[in-house]
């Protein structure tokens, strides 16, 4: 079970308003939103930065800055977080090939040099020590502009919140995610590990 249990959807009507932007997103309101209701600033607060930071102002595609999620929570290892992003950049219209292939994005055709650039800069950003240098800002500036690159950073941001919020909260997955997560990850290993809701 979660560190903290979440708090039922009706808890408190402002963040449920707010909520139905997951409907569209994921389909159902994240458990880890649900949790945050025990302080309700917190939870009206992230699902508005998570509206700002996931807004189309230019040429990144949502499905892009979903799968610029996912490739952040698989660098830092958050299991839960890994299922929503890539349950995201399906909703979100991500190209069958993408969606099979993420693990091998460096590589693989479907992916292009400057989605290549932008996931890398993903996974530079979310190491400790950060591990971004000038050589990734070089990649970044051939493909995209400045505002461009801080939507990208936005969203590895927003990420590296929740990483560490649902795995240190042992944030229990809904059964949504749970599928997404084993048609497109389970194939290399992804299980529910501490989010299975039995852990703590």
């Amino acid at each position: 079970m979660a560190l903290v249990n979440p708090l039922e959807p009706n808890h408190d009507p402002e963040t449920k308003n707010l909520a139905e932007f997951f409907n569209e997103t994921l389909g159902f309101c994240p458990n880890s939103v649900l949790t945050m209701q025990h302080r309700p600033a917190i939870s009206k607060a992230f699902i508005n930065l998570n509206k700002a930071v996931m807004a189309n102002e230019g040429r990144v595609t949502s499905a892009l800055k979903r799968l610029i999620a996912w490739v952040s929570s698989n660098a830092t290892g958050c299991r839960y977080c890994q299922a929503h992003a890539i349950r995201a950049a399906e909703r979100y219209g991500a190209e069958q090939e993408q969606l099979d292939n993420i693990w091998e994005y460096r590589t693989h055709p479907a992916f292009s040099e400057a989605e290549r650039a932008a996931l890398d800069f993903s996974v530079q950003a979310s190491q400790v020590p950060n591990a971004v240098d000038a050589e990734i800002k070089e990649r970044l500036y051939t493909y995209w502009n400045e505002g461009e690159i801080v939507e990208m950073l936005g969203v590895i941001s927003l990420f590296g919140y929740l990483n560490r919020w649902n795995d240190s909260m042992g944030t229990s997955i809904e059964d949504g995610a749970v599928q997404s997560a084993d048609q497109y990850l389970g194939k290399h290993g992804w299980e529910k590990g501490k989010h299975d809701g039995s852990r703590y």
